[in-house]
């Protein structure tokens, strides 16, 4: 039996709650409720690695019952986990079936691609975010083409405001996109898609076009180029010339 059947989002659950197990019988026996979040929190960590979870789903099994009893000692109002409730509904809920995080390139990818694109270039950002990687494109090169796709309405909603008509920005998934119609296209996801999307680009980009990935590979498949960004995340540019 292999290790990772599930994906990240169900193992995750599964395995916070199986964590729980070794503790429930200290619960009837009235250990602090305190010390027992904080081993729970030590189990699922030690599942989380036996799974071979990403690092960031280790983080969150790790945490999540932990600082929930933190959050439950602060005494907040309820009015509050309803409003993070929905901002992170509007933000971020889509991950849980693309497994693909909010993540935010550096200016130092921005420079490295501005560099890289050819003149008036139609260029589109897969998961564009809030948008700020677009804008400074925008910024250091004017005559590009700009074009975005966002799943998580808050998101392109901010996206969209802060372009403010210098890229067309589009509410819904990567995958229903046509790479056809891009010079460049860019991407800033995670290792789960990948695999799939280059089947996507090898379908529908041109011959001539750029395919550039932020820091995830494609498996497999080696990049034509490779750029070190030097950045505080330590990110990279995978680049393939179709």
């Amino acid at each position: 039996m292999t290790r990772r059947r599930l994906s990240p989002a169900p193992a995750s659950l599964l395995i916070m709650l199986a964590a729980w197990l070794p503790f429930l019988p200290m619960l009837a026996m009235d250990w602090p409720l305190s010390n027992l979040v904080l081993m729970q929190g030590a189990a699922a960590l030690l599942l989380s690695r036996w799974f071979r979870l990403p690092l960031w789903w280790q983080v969150i099994n790790t945490g999540f019952f932990p600082l929930l009893w933190l959050v439950y000692q602060a005494d907040i109002e309820p009015i509050w986990f309803l409003a993070g409730f929905a901002l992170l509904a509007l933000t971020s809920l889509g991950s849980l079936k693309t497994r693909v995080p909010l993540y935010l390139s550096s200016q130092r990818a921005v420079e490295a691609v501005a560099g890289r694109v050819p003149a008036q270039a139609r260029v589109l950002d897969l998961g564009c975010g809030l948008g700020g990687w677009l804008a400074s494109l925008k910024t250091r090169r004017p005559d590009l083409v700009l074009a975005g796709v966002e799943v998580a309405p808050l998101n392109w909603l901010a996206s969209r405001l802060r372009l403010n008509g210098k890229a067309a920005i589009r509410l819904g998934s990567l995958w229903e996109e046509d790479l056809s119609d891009y010079d460049v296209v860019y991407a800033y996801l995670s290792p789960a898609p990948m695999a799939e999307l280059w089947r996507k680009v090898e379908r529908e980009m041109r011959p001539g076009s750029l395919f550039i990935s932020n820091t995830f590979a494609v498996p497999g498949i080696e990049p034509d180029e490779t750029v070190e960004l030097k950045d505080l995340s330590h990110a990279r540019l995978l680049i393939w010339r179709r």
